[in-house]
């Protein structure tokens, strides 16, 4: 570690990088679903198994990965976190059996747990030096990673790069970002006993984790439902073609990503509470717009990214700053909620499909977002900082 105190400026280039690499090393899993699949012959059933073992890995672990990257520190924790993500993406294409393999799918999601909670961690940090937000624009680098890491793994197979040499070369670049990005991550910790609440401080504490949590739930919902089913609502309701219904996809993606980049100065300017309102309002007009004229689907969608850009992104930074808890436990604590959310909205939105019809099924992200909009206000106004 450098013997000179990191700069925070320095600090927000680093977590920009931290941010981008960890989605481009998740996109980089995703596109080898497929590869996994053939592999070992799995079915659709069990290919799900192999899936869930990621979310299911991230989940279990977020406990425990709070009260770590607390006391340990954002800044080594994104370090040692970082390390695992790549180690465990080298390795996933080398188990020589399914059995083995989902060990390893379960301690990739737990690795990207770590870090998830770690980069956030410092971000909340590094507002509070800088005196300004910048978490948006770090969830839309996470989304810019994930696009890029998306294209640029499409186009390295097609160049006949093997899907083991992707995930080995994708595996170092991952592990060397993380290792040079912590040098200059600002110092920040929290050992055992300090700030040590009493119960009903730890009570109150755990109430607005659930109050926070709850609504990245419900977003998760919603950007779980829209990734997955988009496609599908143009291709089988819309009756676009395969071509056309990609579209969806790119523009709710493309409003995530352009939400993100302009949200730091939303919140600056307007608060945490008035810009959660206004973009679950503008997630839930685009979605209804897309439901009940799905000619104008497309631009639903692409508003419904916009809307939906920022809820996760002010809930992470509101969890920092909930009284009685370490910033990384709090953000833990809603984390793990919202990956629950992300992990049953497309099953929930596939059964009420299955139900009824797919153009009502959707009408659930509505409802998500609709929900945080009018409750925003009470989950967040206890928070002084929010």
């Amino acid at each position: 570690m450098p013997s000179t105190a990191p700069s925070p400026h320095h600090a927000r280039l680093a977590t920009m990088l931290l941010f981008f690499v960890c989605g481009a090393a998740f996109a980089t899993w995703g596109i080898h679903i497929p590869t996994i699949q053939q592999r070992f012959g799995l079915s659709e059933a069990m290919l799900s198994v192999a899936m869930f073992a990621v979310a299911g890995g991230a989940i279990l672990a977020m406990p425990m990965v709070g009260r770590w990257v607390a006391r340990a520190g954002s800044h080594r924790a994104s370090h040692y976190s970082g390390l695992l993500v790549g180690a465990m993406l080298a390795l996933i294409l080398l188990a020589p059996s399914f059995t083995m393999l989902l060990p390893l799918l379960l301690l990739f999601g737990a690795s990207n747990a770590g870090l998830d909670v770690a980069m956030n961690a410092q971000a909340v940090t590094v507002e509070k030096q800088l005196g300004r937000p910048i978490m948006s624009a770090l969830h839309g680098m996470f989304s810019l990673g994930g696009m890029a890491g998306a294209a640029a793994g499409g186009l390295l197979l097609a160049a006949g790069v093997t899907p083991l040499q992707h995930c080995l070369g994708m595996g170092v670049l991952t592990a060397l970002s993380a290792m040079l990005a912590s040098r200059v991550l600002l110092h920040d910790h929290h050992p055992a006993g300090e700030d040590a609440a009493a119960p009903s401080h730890l009570n109150r504490a755990n109430r607005l984790i659930w109050a926070l949590g709850g609504l990245a739930f419900l977003g998760l919902i919603a950007e779980g439902g829209m990734y997955d089913w988009s496609v599908i609502y143009l291709r089988d309701t819309v009756h676009a073609s395969n071509a056309w219904s990609s579209v969806a996809y790119a523009a709710f993606s493309g409003g995530m990503a352009l939400g993100r980049f302009g949200g730091d100065k939303l919140r600056a300017r307007h608060g945490s509470v008035p810009l959660l309102r206004y973009s679950a309002a503008l997630a839930f007009a685009g979605m209804l717009l897309a439901l009940l004229w799905p000619v104008s689907a497309i631009i639903g969608f692409a508003l419904t990214g916009l809307g939906a850009a920022n809820l996760i992104p002010v809930l992470f930074a509101a969890s920092a700053h909930i009284p009685g808890t370490a910033p990384a436990e709090g953000i833990a604590g809603v984390a793990r909620l919202a990956y629950i959310g992300l992990l049953l909205g497309p099953v929930m939105i596939g059964a009420l499909a299955h139900a009824s019809n797919l153009q009502t099924a959707l009408g659930l992200i509505a409802l998500c977002t609709a929900l945080i909009g009018l409750l925003a206000h009470r989950a967040l106004s206890a928070i002084p900082s929010a």
